[in-house]
C-alpha cells in the first residue's frame, strides 16, 4: 500500500488528537482521512440518536418516573411499583403492548430460551427464516445434545430456512416453509451473528412478516433484536413483530445496567412467558428488584446516546480498516441496523492480534492479552476482548469471534466515541507491530 500523498497536513492534525499513546504517525494520517470520510454517517447517526432520546423522555415522563420507583424489594417483590413502571416505560420506548424487564434474565440466550419455551408446546414447530441462528441457541434447540432439558427433548420440532446467495432472507422459500411445516413460531434473527451476511434491517424484517401474515395470520413472529435496540428509528414491533428479546447488557442497558434481560410484544404472549420465567399462576406478580431498579432505568435513559457512540466507533473501524487494505461488512457508508461491524482479517494470527489491540485500549484489564479458548455453546474456540466495567457487556468495546473461516472479528460497543476511536487504532497498531498489515 503506497504512501498518502497528503501525509504531512493531516499527520500535524492527528498527531495533536492523540497524545497519550504510541501510535505509528502514518497510522494517525490514514485515520484522519478515515474520520473525514464518516462525516455524512455521523451526522446521520446523531439526527437517529435525537429521536431516539426524545422518545425514551416522553415515555419517562408520560408514565411519571419518580424516585420512588428506585426503591428496593426483597423477598416474593409483590407490588413492586418501580418494577412494573420500568415495564411501561420499556413498553412504550419499544413500540410494544407489554414488556418484562429483569435483572433475573442472565443473558440475551436466556431472554430467546424464555420466550420458546413460554410458546411452544410439544408437537410444535419452530421456524428459523433467517438460516442457522447465534452459536449458542443450537444447544437450546437441541443440536447435538440429549437429555438436556433442549427444545428437541419436549418434542418440538425445529427447522430452518437458508438465507439467499446474497445473504438476505429468501422470502420465497420462508412461505413455502410456513405452508408446509404450518409452524407455531417464526423465528428471525435481526443481526448478524458470528456471521459476515448483513444484518436485517427493520424495513426487511417487516417485508419478511408481511410475506408469512399473508399466509398464515395465526403463526407468530419472534424477532432476536440483540445489538438492534435505537440503532434505527422504529423496532421490528413498529411491522408486524408479535414479540422480541433482548440483552440488557448490550444497546438497552445503555453501558450502566449491571445485567438483565428484556421480553416485549403482544401482551397475551408476553403474559405466556411471564408463566415461563417464573411459574405458572405467578407470573410477572413476583420477582423482587432488589435494588436493580435506578441503573436499569438510568441504563435505559442513556441508551439511544450510548448506542449512537457505539455507532460511530463501528463505522470509523470501517472506514479505517478499509483504508488498510482489509474486506470489512458493513462499510462506513453503509445504512446500519445494528451496533456489530466485522472485518475479515483472513488469518487466526492476524484475528488474534487485531482482538489484543482493542483489550489494550479497555479501561478495564487493559493489561491482559485474550487468547482463544473453549466457551460453552460454540464449536469452535472463541476469543473475547472485553475490558469493561460490566462482564461481557457488548455495549462497552469489545471485539470476539470464534477461529474459523474467514477469521472475521466483530467487534461492537464503545461507551463514547473518542475513547472507542482509541480501541480501533490499538487494534490497527497491534497488527502493524506483528507484520500482520502492509506498510502504510
Amino acid at each position: 500500500m503506497g504512501k498518502h500523498k497528503t501525509i504531512g497536513k493531516e499527520l500535524n492534525t492527528a498527531l495533536m488528537n492523540i497524545p497519550f499513546f504510541n501510535i505509528n504517525k502514518e497510522l494517525l494520517a490514514i485515520a484522519e482521512l478515515a474520520e473525514q470520510d464518516c462525516r455524512e454517517q455521523f451526522k446521520n447517526i446523531e439526527k437517529t440518536t435525537e429521536y431516539n432520546q426524545q422518545k425514551v423522555l416522553s415515555a419517562f415522563i408520560e408514565n411519571g418516573v419518580s424516585e420512588s420507583h428506585f426503591v428496593a424489594t426483597t423477598g416474593y417483590g409483590y407490588n413492586d411499583r418501580g418494577r412494573d413502571t420500568l415495564d411501561r416505560v420499556f413498553a412504550q420506548c419499544m413500540g410494544a403492548e407489554d414488556a418484562l424487564v429483569r435483572h433475573s434474565i442472565v443473558s440475551g440466550t436466556h431472554a430467546i430460551s424464555i420466550v420458546l419455551y413460554g410458546l411452544l408446546r410439544p408437537g410444535d414447530t419452530l421456524l428459523a427464516a433467517t438460516g442457522a441462528p447465534y452459536d449458542t441457541l443450537t444447544k437450546v434447540i437441541g443440536k447435538g445434545s440429549k437429555d438436556t432439558g433442549s427444545l428437541r427433548d419436549f418434542g418440538i420440532r425445529y427447522e430452518q430456512i437458508e438465507l439467499d446467495s446474497s445473504g438476505r432472507p429468501d422470502i420465497p422459500a420462508i412461505v413455502e416453509g410456513v405452508e408446509k411445516l404450518k409452524p407455531k413460531v417464526v423465528h428471525i434473527q435481526r443481526s448478524r451473528g458470528y456471521n459476515t451476511r448483513p444484518s436485517l434491517t427493520v424495513a426487511e424484517i417487516g417485508k419478511v412478516i408481511s410475506a408469512i401474515k399473508q399466509k398464515s395470520r395465526d403463526t407468530i413472529i419472534f424477532v432476536d433484536n440483540c445489538y438492534g435496540e435505537f440503532v434505527e428509528k422504529d423496532e421490528p414491533t413498529a411491522v408486524g413483530a408479535d414479540i422480541m428479546a433482548g440483552s440488557l447488557i448490550k444497546n438497552p442497558g445503555g453501558g450502566i445496567a449491571e445485567n438483565g434481560g428484556y421480553i416485549c410484544g403482544r401482551k397475551e404472549l408476553v403474559e405466556k412467558c411471564a408463566y415461563r420465567m417464573t411459574s405458572p399462576g405467578l407470573g410477572r406478580e413476583v420477582g423482587a428488584s432488589l435494588g436493580h431498579n435506578r441503573t436499569l432505568f438510568m441504563g435505559l435513559f442513556n441508551a439511544p446516546h450510548v448506542v449512537g457512540e457505539a455507532l460511530k466507533t463501528a463505522v470509523f473501524c470501517s472506514a479505517l480498516f478499509s483504508r488498510l487494505g482489509f474486506s470489512v461488512t458493513p462499510a462506513y457508508d453503509e445504512y446500519r441496523t445494528d451496533i456489530i461491524q466485522a472485518v475479515i482479517l483472513g488469518t487466526p494470527e492476524a484475528l488474534i492480534a487485531f482482538c489484543q489491540g482493542i483489550q489494550k485500549g479497555a479501561p478495564v484489564d487493559s493489561f491482559v492479552n485474550p487468547e482463544p479458548s473453549d466457551m460453552p455453546g460454540y464449536d469452535h474456540q472463541v476469543i473475547m476482548a472485553a475490558g469493561a466495567f460490566t462482564m461481557g457487556a457488548s455495549i462497552e468495546l469489545s471485539a470476539d469471534a470464534p477461529i474459523r473461516e474467514p477469521y472475521a472479528a466483530f467487534m461492537q460497543g464503545g461507551l463514547n466515541y473518542h475513547s472507542g476511536k482509541i480501541g480501533v487504532l490499538l487494534a490497527a497498531q497491534s497488527l502493524y507491530d506483528k507484520g500482520l498489515v502492509k506498510t502504510w
